[in-house]
């Protein structure tokens, strides 16, 4: 979409000077003004100062919460997205500092997930191993990234605060290739308004929000003009890239491994090894032997198929009998149900350590994951209370944790493709992958096989870097993982940034 001139780039003004949109849906303001008429604002924005400590130095900064509009090719505003900019105080020169760009995915997530659960100055209240308790709320993010790096997490239509305004049909900002088209766009403004074009520049999504950074990567390159440092993917979806047949089938079953080593469901011989030393092993079976025998079908003779359904079953923690009437290859959504059968409860989707109950034990599949639910009862509260209170944002608007965005057209999605072509373009830019163990929605190991089928030719090997956690699709709720994440984020960035003078050219 395009981007009107408008002439010199003014700061954001505060919250309640600018146009507001009248929207049945809410109004904002900030400081003494109160709630009125339910309206949107379209351009505005409130500044708020803060410190947190992270990794024990005590960092000043500021929080900018706002609006920023979307323009339609003539010009006038038609959508506004609401965003949460932190940018570190007493930085003179910000030509090296780098920028971070954060979003979720969904499709219809807001950036909440990241924002106050990953690299954010302000951490959700919850358990050391990432279980929600009471009471909610926020407080300092000890591994924040914001050391080395300013962020801003952005919220599509219908996401969070941002919305399309009165009369805008929202449809046409919905679907792969119109989610990357806006979004590129709105980000060549914040980029203008902030003065950051000389800044290293990073996008960082998890799960859908790997295929729109993935995209917006080829997008601002091969539209905007403006190149990036680095990407990175949080517990990435397949991209476009085919994984279907056989290898689609078997690439589960290393999460299978895990998920049944953590709930003690293996055999006393694997049990007792360590998850990191086992799961080479049960990769090595999926590519070597597992994917090979389904590639034979039906055809398969029979005692390769009967020494198949031992290893797997083996691996998976469920019965032989189990794997054969699956014909060797178990879906997903029946294995959750599958495991702990025996005990009555089923597994989580986005996180396996997770567990459910079901009204009836019998049956193909569960009734809900146990993971999202208990994400959603911690993350909504505590994203209210943070934005409404610490960042002084007044308004009747819901914050959407989840928005509506169907349809949702998904073809065509050749993400991956772009992410490939873009660093082939870009000698700059590199790529980190960040998977958990236990996520059952976007497995680590079809993570791996992504990395290794973007590019085939394997000239851009030497630009990723995969890391594995011991925990779910948001792999950085764990305390533990929380840290390390964080800080291979941290590393990345800083590997990303070119010593002065290096040529963007292949030698």
């Amino acid at each position: 979409m395009h981007v009107p001139p408008l002439g010199p780039r003014r700061a954001p003004v505060p919250l309640g000077l600018l146009l507001l949109v009248p929207l049945a849906a809410g109004f904002v303001t900030a400081g003494p003004l109160q709630a009125q008429e339910r309206q949107v604002p379209v351009d505005e924005a409130v500044t708020t100062s803060h410190t947190v400590s992270i990794l024990g130095e005590r960092i000043a900064y500021e929080a900018t919460a706002g609006f920023q509009p979307v323009w339609d090719d003539e010009g006038e505003p038609i959508a506004s997205l609401f965003y949460t900019y932190y940018e570190r105080s007493g930085i003179d020169d910000r030509s090296r500092r780098p920028l971070v760009i954060s979003f979720n995915g969904g499709p219809g997530s807001a950036s909440v997930w990241m924002h106050i659960g990953y690299t954010g100055p302000r951490f959700l209240n919850i358990d050391d191993e990432g279980f929600p308790v009471q009471p909610y709320g926020v407080g300092e993010n000890p591994h924040s990234i914001l050391d080395v790096a300013d962020i801003v997490y952005v919220d599509p239509v219908n996401t969070g605060f941002s919305r399309a305004l009165p009369g805008v049909d929202p449809r046409q900002f919905f679907g792969v290739q119109p989610d990357i088209n806006y979004l590129a766009a709105w980000i060549e403004t914040f980029v203008t308004r902030r003065n950051r074009w000389a800044s290293p520049k990073f996008l960082i999504g998890e799960s859908y929000g790997t295929n729109r950074v993935a995209g917006l990567a080829q997008r601002l390159q091969g539209s905007h003009w403006m190149y990036l440092n680095g990407v990175i993917l949080v517990s990435p979806t397949g991209m476009g890239v085919d994984a279907g047949g056989p290898a689609g089938n078997a690439l589960f079953l290393p999460h299978y491994a895990a998920t049944a080593w953590f709930h003690n469901a293996l055999e006393p011989d694997l049990q007792n090894r360590d998850l990191d030393e086992f799961l080479p092993e049960v990769e090595r079976f999926t590519i070597e032997e597992y994917i090979p025998a389904l590639a034979r079908g039906g055809f398969l003779d029979s005692d390769s198929r009967r020494e198949i359904a031992r290893q797997v079953a083996r691996y998976a923690g469920v019965s032989e009998t189990y794997v054969l009437n699956n014909n060797l290859a178990i879906p997903v959504t029946r294995w959750r149900k599958e495991l702990l059968r025996d005990q009555g409860q089923t597994v989580g989707r986005l996180d396996a350590r997770y567990k459910g109950i079901d009204r009836e034990d019998d049956g193909l599949t569960h009734d809900f994951d146990p993971a999202l639910t208990a994400w959603n009862h911690a993350f909504t509260p505590a994203m209210n209370i943070y934005v409404r209170n610490d960042l002084q944002v007044v308004t009747d608007l819901s914050y959407n944790i989840f928005g509506p965005v169907s349809p949702w057209p998904r073809t065509p999605d050749n993400t991956g493709e772009a992410l490939r072509r873009a660093m082939a373009e870009n000698p700059y830019l590199k790529v980190m992958i960040q998977a958990g163990y236990y996520d059952g929605g976007t497995d680590y190991f079809s993570a791996k096989y992504t990395m290794w089928n973007m590019d085939p030719s394997g000239r851009l090997q030497d630009r990723f870097r995969f890391e594995t956690y011991r925990s779910g699709h948001m792999m950085y709720l764990r305390q533990e993982d929380l840290a390390t994440s964080n800080q291979h984020v941290r590393e990345f960035i800083l590997d990303a940034i070119p010593p002065a003078g290096t040529p963007a050219i292949y030698r």
